[in-house]
């Protein structure tokens, strides 16, 4: 990984991060700007997930092995199922499964824990079509977050857990109160820690927001993890929420969760979306996408052999 391709990449974030007075109007259709069309011999088509909006991505050759729930990044304010086509046909296509990417319901016009009622009814169904070894879970920012939390709270359900979870630069910990979220200020070059808290302030409760951002289900740092899949978790070590990362692979790992932790360094928030110009984006999906796969096929040769 080339530490100029990861300087490169941050001078392009600096230059378009969000003006201050942005309104949330402004930064979705910036953000919306930036999405991608699916990759060429892919079939997409707008379907709907757990009563939710959701975009269907099949790679050429087909979702033979299963099925891949995709949550956007945005800070819970912004984004949509159509910013996370990029990623999600990007893991599709290495999995060789059929990928949704869901439009969960965005604050301050739904607030917490609206995405995590919405994820958890998407991931219901798609456990109820294809099974949960055939299953696999991933988001970045918010989104991974916000699929870790879904496994908390379909696992406190009662339901059966994917093959596996994959997470980028998630935003585990809405208290804030990681290390990095000081120490890595005015070195992250997305990110302002009052871009942060203004994302926190128009996700949580107006009532009662300290208290709902210790959630398990809000910031799964505070989480047991315990009985959740194997988990990858991917980060760049120039962000405010590195350690957002770092804490929810430690914790998984005492709570015996098999957890692979990749700390890029000097690469910033969600370098993995940067597909088209960053090869170290492609390396670690192309990483990603294994792990995924291979705990698909550990997983269904488990259940062949039961």
């Amino acid at each position: 990984m080339s530490r100029t391709e990861f300087d490169r990449l941050s001078e392009s974030y600096a230059s378009s991060r969000f003006a201050a007075d942005a309104t949330v109007a402004e930064m979705r259709a910036a953000f919306a700007a930036g999405a991608v069309a699916p990759p060429a011999g892919f079939t997409s088509r707008q379907t709907r997930l757990g009563n939710r909006p959701a975009i269907e991505l099949v790679p050429g050759e087909g979702g033979r092995e299963g099925a891949l729930l995709y949550l956007h990044g945005g800070g819970y304010v912004i984004g949509s199922a159509a910013t996370g086509v990029g990623m999600a046909a990007a893991l599709a296509e290495r999995t060789a499964t059929t990928a949704y990417s869901l439009d969960y319901r965005l604050a301050p016009e739904h607030r917490f824990p609206a995405p995590v009622d919405d994820a958890l009814s998407a991931y219901r169904e798609l456990l109820e079509r294809v099974g949960a070894q055939r299953l696999v879970v991933a988001g970045d920012s918010a989104g991974g977050g916000l699929a870790i939390a879904t496994l908390v709270a379909a696992r406190d359900a009662g339901l059966e857990m994917p093959a596996a979870v994959a997470v980028f630069s998630p935003w585990a910990d809405l208290t804030l109160s990681g290390e990095s979220f000081g120490a890595r200020v005015g070195d992250d070059p997305l990110f302002s820690q009052e871009d942060v808290r203004g994302y926190a302030r128009r996700y949580l409760p107006e009532l009662g927001g300290d208290e709902a951002a210790a959630s398990p289900i809000a910031s799964p740092v505070f989480a047991s993890l315990r009985g959740l899949p194997p988990m990858l978790v991917q980060v760049g070590s120039r962000e405010l929420l590195l350690d957002d990362a770092v804490r929810l692979a430690v914790n998984a790992a005492h709570d015996d969760v098999d957890v692979v932790l990749e700390a890029a360094a000097r690469a910033p928030h969600n370098y993995q979306t940067a597909l088209d110009g960053l090869d170290a984006a492609g390396d670690a999906l192309d990483r990603a996408g294994a792990f995924l796969r291979r705990r698909i096929g550990a997983a269904g040769a488990e259940a062949r052999a039961a």
